[in-house]
């Protein structure tokens, strides 16, 4: 072959490359962002680092030929595949193009997809999924049903091995959202939304009409659901968002998270002392608690509108990943209920699977009562976070910071559960419940029996909260190793998670736990 007919060849690759990177035109691409949002390439332009991406499946084509598809072409079949890096570690990535017929997957879109994913698999990195799709190819029937198993299989294959992170940053409907539902975490803009099904299918079903907003939008699924775990403003906020999360993140199961420059000034704050009140009738926020003991203030909050009794999320100590669970008075006094437990044992699930030590701060005064949680299953869902930190064997430190009562005190990872230091403020109060309940039980006939009964139940109730509603009586029963000036908790923990760093932890064998789900 001649320079001149190399050189023809390499043009006709150069146009064919700018025509498939047109998506589904010029016109359709300004429309896309005119509407607030970026463009297919533009998403992973902003996740990845600068010149990283390397994209396969550029010239993929699908084969229908019925209902007008036959010679119908869709640039790159409407989804964008390859690999990138991100902050500099390794990722694979599957972003789809809206302007390609609505990015409708059908066969050899999800193929694409489902052999990135195997290739995140094969390679021991992280797979971020950006979503912008209106749903299957219903041109392509069966076959598009078919591609949408091959990509919730490779979700399983992947769960637990190497980490999923969905980004929802416009339609997400029918089926194509059960693969987010299958990754780890989902992040969804403002301007998408995700369902099942649409608003005019359940005006049609039950005649109950509803916007796609309510129905789908990301308040609704943050709020209400509890299906995603991050809000963005807009595509770049996801993207950003999606960034800082794998900075926590190690690349497979068989790595720790990454290690960093931590804030190395454990010094004493005494900021600790005054935040949370010795009343343990009085609300606070645990967060600012979390802010003074994690590095530079820095905590990623995962599921912020959802269970707010509880709050979970990463942060670093010393550099060092960690997952951060607390109980948070200032919303139904901290006690756990359905969503909460749900919440937090998915969330301890995925530490463990992740190397990623567990830290825990506990103020819970029981789980929340009522015959509605109890008719909704309190008892099955609370057994999930028994069985969730009974089953973690990565370090797991708890920090007792005021009520730990009843059942919620093992459920908050007790010693017994298997927490590895358990320290202890010396406002905390582990017992089988609140000394006035536990009074009233205890000494009933003793407050019936007095002249002033007013005066005898406060007698007594003191009297029980000075026996048992201390730290002392359990660091006695070597339940908390021990009791801690709130002032040293950072330097404590730190201490803690350094020691443990090498901790090994064998379990029996078997192909898997039964968790109560």
């Amino acid at each position: 072959m001649t320079t001149t007919a190399m050189q023809e060849k390499i043009e006709e690759l150069k146009r064919r490359r700018e025509t498939v990177m047109l998506g589904g035109g010029a016109d359709k691409l300004e429309k896309q962002r005119q509407s607030g949002k970026l463009t297919a390439r533009e998403r992973i332009d902003a996740l990845v680092d600068p010149a990283s991406f390397e994209e396969n499946g550029l010239f993929a084509e699908h084969r229908a030929t019925m209902f007008g598809m036959e010679g119908k072409s869709l640039p790159a079949d409407g989804v964008v595949t390859g690999a990138a890096s991100v902050g500099g570690r390794l990722i694979h990535l599957a972003s789809q193009d809206f302007t390609v017929m609505g990015g409708a997957a059908g066969e050899v879109h999800s193929i694409k997809v489902a052999e990135v994913m195997q290739m995140a698999l094969k390679t021991g990195s992280p797979f971020v999924f950006i979503n912008d799709s209106g749903g299957a190819r219903v041109q392509e029937g069966i076959d598009s049903l078919s591609g949408y198993g091959k990509v919730f299989y490779a979700n399983v294959m992947l769960s637990g091995a190497v980490p999923q992170v969905s980004l929802i940053c416009g339609p997400c409907a029918g089926g194509a959202a059960y693969s987010p539902a299958l990754t780890d975490f989902i992040i969804q803009t403002r301007q998408a939304q995700m369902f099942i099904t649409g608003p005019s299918v359940i005006k049609q079903v039950t005649g109950e009409v509803v916007t796609a907003e309510q129905l789908g939008g990301a308040e609704a699924h943050m709020v209400n659901s509890g299906v995603i775990h991050f809000i963005a403003e807009n595509d770049r906020h996801a993207v950003a968002l999606c960034q800082k999360l794998l900075s926590f993140l190690p690349n497979n199961n068989m790595e720790d998270p990454p290690q960093v420059q931590g804030d190395a000034d454990v010094d004493p704050n005494p900021a600790l002392e005054d935040m949370v009140p010795v009343d343990g009738k009085k609300g606070y926020d645990v967060r600012t608690v979390i802010l003074k003991v994690v590095d530079f203030g820095d905590f990623l909050e995962v599921q912020s509108g959802f269970a707010q009794n509880i709050v979970i999320g990463f942060a670093r100590v010393n550099g060092r990943t960690v997952g951060v669970i607390a109980n948070q008075p200032a919303v139904m006094a901290g006690a756990l209920d359905i969503n909460a437990s749900s919440k937090a044992s998915r969330f301890i699930r995925f530490c463990n699977a992740f190397n990623i030590s567990l830290l825990t701060f506990v103020d819970v005064p029981g789980f929340l009562p009522g015959v509605q949680q109890e008719h909704g299953g309190i008892i099955r869902h609370g057994a999930k976070m028994l069985f969730a930190y009974s089953a973690a064997t990565v370090p797991k430190i708890t920090v007792i910071l005021r009520k730990c009562y009843g059942g919620a005190y093992l459920a908050m990872c007790g010693k017994d559960l298997g927490a590895d230091r358990v320290f202890a403020w010396p406002t905390a109060e582990v017992a089988v419940m609140g000394a006035e309940g536990a009074a009233e039980i205890v000494f009933r006939k003793e407050i019936q029996e007095a002249e002033d009964k007013a005066a005898r139940r406060k007698e007594l109730i003191a009297r029980y909260r000075e026996a048992f509603s201390n730290p002392y009586v359990a660091a006695g029963r070597r339940l908390v190793d021990a009791v801690i000036e709130p002032a040293l908790t950072r330097r404590h923990v730190a201490r803690a998670l350094e020691y443990l760093g090498t901790k090994r932890e064998l379990r029996p064998p078997k192909k898997h736990g039964l968790m109560p789900l």
